[in-house]
Formats: C-alpha cells, sequence, structure tokens
C-alpha cells in the first residue's frame, strides 16, 4: 500500500536505473517537454489520467501508483532550508548572488509585479563551447502584475 507520493517518484527513479530510461525518451514517449515530464516524475507535477498510465507502462507501475500520479502535489521538494546537493545548491547560489538584479530589472521593464512560476516553461540544452561545455537554461514565466484595489 502506498502512503504518500514520494513512494512513487522512488519506484519510477528505481526503475529508470534499473532499465536505463533517459528522461527525454519519457518526455517523448508522453509528448511534452523533458523539464515538465522530470518534474512530474519527481512528484511536482500532476499527470493526467492518460499520462499517468503511459508513465505507469513505461516504469512498470501498479495501479495503485498510476493512481497517485493523478494526485495534485504538495509542490517544493528541497529537504533543507539551504539545499546541500552542490548542483541544487548552486541555484541557491545563482539567487542569492543574481536574485536582487533579477528583481530589479524585471521591476524595471515590467513594474511590480512576480514572475510566473504556473504560467511557465523551463527549456536545459547542452551548449558546446571549446572551453569546456556550458549549461543553457532558459526560464520564461508570465509576468503577473500586483493589482491596486
Amino acid at each position: 500500500m502506498i502512503s504518500h507520493r514520494q513512494q512513487v517518484t522512488d519506484m519510477i527513479i528505481s526503475a529508470k536505473v534499473l532499465k536505463s530510461i533517459k528522461w527525454a525518451d519519457v518526455a517523448e514517449a508522453i509528448g511534452l517537454s523533458k523539464e515538465w515530464v522530470t518534474a512530474a516524475c519527481l512528484g511536482q507535477m500532476a499527470f493526467n489520467k492518460e499520462q499517468a498510465e503511459k508513465i505507469g507502462e513505461i516504469f512498470g507501475l501498479t495501479d495503485e501508483a498510476i493512481a497517485w500520479l493523478q494526485i495534485v502535489p504538495y509542490k517544493g521538494s528541497l529537504p533543507t532550508s539551504v539545499p546541500t546537493d552542490p548542483l541544487i545548491y548552486r541555484w541557491y547560489e545563482v539567487v542569492n548572488i543574481y536574485g536582487m538584479t533579477i528583481k530589479e530589472l524585471i521591476h524595471e521593464e515590467f513594474g511590480d509585479g512576480i514572475m510566473s512560476a504556473i504560467d511557465f516553461s523551463m527549456d536545459i540544452q547542452r551548449e558546446n563551447n571549446p572551453n569546456g561545455d556550458r549549461v543553457n537554461v532558459v526560464l520564461s514565466g508570465k509576468f503577473l502584475p500586483y493589482k491596486t484595489y
């Protein structure tokens, strides 16, 4: 019996390792971006019934696990307030160093508001570079202005 969504994530990761599955291949089978599908497989998004069933086929999940894939998750996956994983910590570092700059430039360009993480897309690509390959990350979120009332 499954009592929480993390157990399904653990099943997916285990099957991914066992079967040498790539996230890009899963995304292609679902017909969505690798970024969104990976987030959903890791428990941060909900699949619809058809998508959940396809994920179930790919990873060999039970009907109960497939049902859990369709539940709106508790979002936010960091186990600590300051992440300890080196790659995730670097993102934390980017926000610590450049967060105020990003905020200032968004406000200057758009006004008082926020960038949505709901109406949002992300693209992660390898960028070949003779000095060492680079990670190219593009984040695109709808601007949501604060309303006066």
